[in-house]
């Protein structure tokens, strides 16, 4: 994989900053990004460029690099890449914006190449096209003062009024180092540049020193102004020429499109293919609208250009659509600059009204809605310029393979897939000459990245939590089915009032049972009689393994478990949290649990534990498998048996498989994370976006694209569980963005994964819940008919499972029919019906669990 590594050079005075990686940046959760850590840091960039370069000098920089390697050795800053993102001088007074330029596809071509048709040489002959564009032996100085056209003023610089003071710049040199690797070879190629602040006469530096010598506006002073303009210029005309030559090379099927959100423009700056149909090519639009397309590798936007043509270019990799497409909505909520009229009335001819065009600007952006519509310019150009420097920089640390394993369950499709695309993108920010600008370092984006990243992941976590949860809900609901179900539903526990208050039961205080209370521990601290409690989980825990062993043995269970004690810091914190410090009703120091198979298994054993230890028992909890009960958080059942061994009460937990296979050992994981941040109280896992602005989202969706940069859509299969995951996730984040088009193209994608996932399907209640947001989806587009397709569909699938219940009902008990007068002769006759039918219904059940233990349980006779 290609990735270039920056080396920095400082004076002393700015001490060497180095760039964090994805695993130092996490240890930054808590920190807050603020102009302050802008502004104190070390002003640390990919390319520090001269004063007064151009934005074709920043487009061209990457070919631009060559020069002797740096004296000072700098660890290399993993994550810097092709896809800089650097400063330059508007072309438009008073103007400023951000240059992006990306690979698209050729409509005439498939992306990505079909297998066997050269993937990956797509992308080594894109990184040889930017090696050959280097000239070896170019060199600034050869240009002669003549060969650089000056305007009027600059050449009356001596004689007229004082120049504008330079832009204060750090005393900076910046060695970058583009290396290129052969993906199956051990070829390497090189190419360095060391650019620095001061000049070869150190004219710049000088400049300021005159400046504190002589008073504004002396003639040596613009005579400095004047040199430094000349280098400006000299610099401006070979990476002109460089860039033209860069994008001469490239592969056949991409064409690189800029666009500069200063003037609003998109143009081409590659040249055709051989099969590209140029009746139809795209080559300079001032764009006006911006939409996601429905294309099925959601990398299409349509375009709308100011003389109303519409085009659809579709990138090479998904992440490019999305940060050409969200700054391209900031660009069109602003309102139009003169650069930009300039570029209409280009394209319009000279004294065409445009007040009719640019009168659209604010209906069609998303950032001229809400609270968004009442930003100052000064904010949305801070708020572009934020944005644009983390997607860049998340680009790079893709680009650079900064994540480890980040290709364990791509199977080669993920960066090869993308191929080239990412070798052309780059960012340059312009601003205008002479503005005041704290340029944002490696630094502070690493900060802000790590928050956004932390933000990503306790989003992706909620999803991830309530998805499990619907799982448990799902599953309870078909056990229920269960013909034995109806008299496990009637049987009374020992010891358990459970722990819904709305039901009787306790909330943890009173609880039923407790440990043992002796006499020393009215001298004890409860440090020291936890400490004392752990001791006889140890003495007791030898028993508990006994009785475990022989249950599972006579019932033929295989997913056995036991232990560890538990310590006693964790009792103390469990007795704080649960009990109001009683250490004595934590009765779960001894643990074991044991699976059983089915609620027939599980009878068999509460019967089998009766008759072969009934003394013992303290407790039979069946509280959370009751129909009318709630479940624990997150929405696990269980039933638990509480048995005294040698003076010490211990606990066995019984799981049911269908449960437990959900999550295994990880379903207390699940269960501490659903009761630490109250995830039952979501019905839907993207509430948890409300409230959050735009621009957060917007960065949140740079992270979301971050996490399946090796797995785009297309290439997606239906054992991809954790990528499925992240694109359920994204699809919030479109919801709530006004994205609806990829929300629902990404939809559709993952409903047809779900269908054929063998142990999903199409009636599966996952993909049921996929349906219901892509009805959402479907009616912020407007297209009802299509929605109202979906939402017969659903209703469907909800008609199944209340047929399914009732054929399951009547399997255990005969239905009768009320009359209709009798309700009015006997009012109460309704609840001795009901009281009557569930009476039925749990004989029903008591005949059918006899059946099963005659069949299966012929031992328990023996006992």
């Amino acid at each position: 994989d290609h990735h270039d590594l920056c080396k920095i050079d400082f004076k002393e005075e700015h001490p060497p900053v180095l760039l964090l990686s994805s695993n130092q940046g996490r240890t930054l959760k808590s920190s807050i990004y603020t102009d302050e850590d802008h502004s104190n840091s070390s002003q640390l960039s990919n390319t520090t460029m001269m004063n007064g370069e151009s934005p074709q000098d920043a487009t061209a920089n990457y070919a631009d690099n060559r020069a002797s390697p740096s004296t000072n050795p700098v660890a290399p800053m993993r994550g810097v890449s092709d896809g800089k993102t650097v400063t330059a001088m508007s072309t438009h007074k008073g103007t400023t914006g951000t240059i992006f330029e990306a690979a698209f596809v050729d409509p005439a071509y498939t992306w990505p190449p079909a297998e066997g048709q050269g993937k990956n040489a797509i992308e080594l002959q894109a990184s040889t096209a930017l090696i050959k564009s280097v000239a070896p032996n170019d060199r600034l100085d050869e240009l002669d003062d003549d060969e650089v056209s000056l305007t009027p003023s600059m050449m009356s610089s001596d004689d007229e009024g004082a120049a504008a003071s330079p832009r204060s710049r750090r005393n900076v040199q910046t060695t970058t180092t583009t290396t290129t690797k052969k993906r199956f070879g051990c070829c390497k190629s090189s190419n360095e540049q060391i650019i620095s602040a001061n000049s070869s006469n150190d004219l710049v530096s000088k400049s300021s020193s005159f400046g504190s010598r002589f008073q504004k506006g002396s003639k040596a002073e613009r005579r400095a102004e004047r040199q430094r303009r000349i280098i400006a210029k000299k610099k401006k005309r070979r990476r002109e020429a460089r860039a033209r030559e860069r994008y001469r090379r490239v592969p056949e099927g991409i064409l690189i499109y800029r666009l500069d959100t200063s003037d609003r423009t998109i143009t081409l700056v590659s040249g055709p293919s051989s099969n590209t149909d140029m009746n139809t090519l795209m080559t300079k639009m001032v764009v006006i609208n911006a939409k996601p397309s429905s294309d099925i590798s959601r990398r299409g936007i349509i375009l709308t250009g100011v003389r109303g043509e519409i085009h659809t270019v579709v990138a090479c990799e998904q992440r490019t659509a999305i940060a050409w497409l969200e700054s391209m909505d900031m660009m069109l909520a602003s309102s139009p600059n003169d650069a930009t009229r300039a570029a209409m009335e280009n394209q319009l001819g000279e004294g065409v009204a445009m007040n009719r065009v640019l009168s659209q600007k604010s209906t069609r952006s998303n950032w001229a809605k809400g609270k968004e519509s009442k930003l100052s310019q000064t904010e949305r150009d801070q708020i572009e310029e934020r944005y644009v420097n983390l997607a860049a920089y998340s680009n790079n640390l893709i680009r650079a393979g900064a994540f480890p394993n980040s290709n364990a369950n791509s199977q080669g499709k993920g960066k090869a897939a993308g191929g080239g695309g990412g070798i052309y993108y780059t960012v340059t920010q312009i601003h205008d000459d002479g503005e005041e600008y704290d340029e944002e370092t490696l630094e502070s984006i690493a900060k802000r990245r790590a928050v956004i990243k932390d933000s990503w992941d306790f989003f992706r976590m909620v999803c991830s939590l309530l998805r499990d949860k619907r799982k448990y809900d799902e599953v309870f609901r078909k056990m229920q089915l269960d013909p034995v179900y109806s008299y496990l539903n009637s049987m009374t526990g020992l010891n358990d009032p459970g722990d819904d208050m709305a039901m009787g039961g306790n909330i943890g205080a009173d609880k039923p049972i407790t440990q043992m209370h002796l006499a020393e521990y009215d001298d004890m601290s409860n440090s020291q009689i936890a400490k004392d409690l752990v001791r006889r989980a140890e003495v007791a825990l030898p028993s508990l393994v006994e009785i475990c062993k022989a249950l599972a043995g006579s019932l033929g269970m295989e997913e056995v478990g036991v232990g560890p004690v538990k310590d006693a810091s964790s009792a103390l914190r469990k007795a704080e949290k649960k009990y109001e410090g009683d250490v004595l009703k934590v009765t779960d120091y001894c643990r074991a649990l044991l699976v059983v198979k089915d609620f027939p298994t599980l009878l068999a054993l509460l019967e089998l534990a009766r008759d072969s230890f009934g003394p013992l028992i303290r407790r039979v909890k069946l509280s959370t498998l009751k129909s009318d009960r709630n479940a624990k958080p997150g929405g696990y059942r269980d039933c638990i048996i509480n048995l005294e061994l040698k003076d010490h009460i211990c606990e066995i937990q019984i799981h049911m498989w269908p449960m437990w296979v959900i999550c295994g050992v990880d379903g207390f994981r699940h269960y501490r994370h659903c009761l630490e941040y109250s995830t039952d109280t979501f019905g839907d896992p993207y509430e948890a976006l409300a409230g959050l602005d735009r621009k957060t989202m917007a960065e949140l969706i740079v992270m979301a694209e971050e996490a399946v940069a090796d797995m785009p859509l297309e290439t997606l299969e239906w054992y991809h569980e954790k990528f499925i995951l992240d694109y359920f996730a994204e699809v919030g984040l479109f919801l709530h963005h006004g994205l609806h088009e990829w929300a629902e193209t990404t939809l559709r994608a993952l409903i047809k994964l779900r269908c054929q996932s063998p142990d999903i399907g199409p009636d599966h209640h996952e993909t049921i819940t996929l349906y219901k947001y892509l009805e959402q989806a479907l009616r912020a587009q407007k297209r009802i008919d299509e929605a109202d397709e979906v939402a017969a569909k659903i209703a469907e699938y909800k008609q199944l499972k209340t047929n399914e219940k009732v054929e399951a009902d009547k399997s255990t008990w005969d239905q009768w029919v009320t009359e209709p007068f009798e309700s009015i002769v006997d009012p109460n006759k309704k609840e001795r019906e009901e009281e009557e039918r569930i009476k039925k219904e749990v004989r029903a059940s008591k005949k059918a669990w006899r059946k099963i233990r005659e069949e299966r349980f012929r031992f328990l006779d023996a006992n």
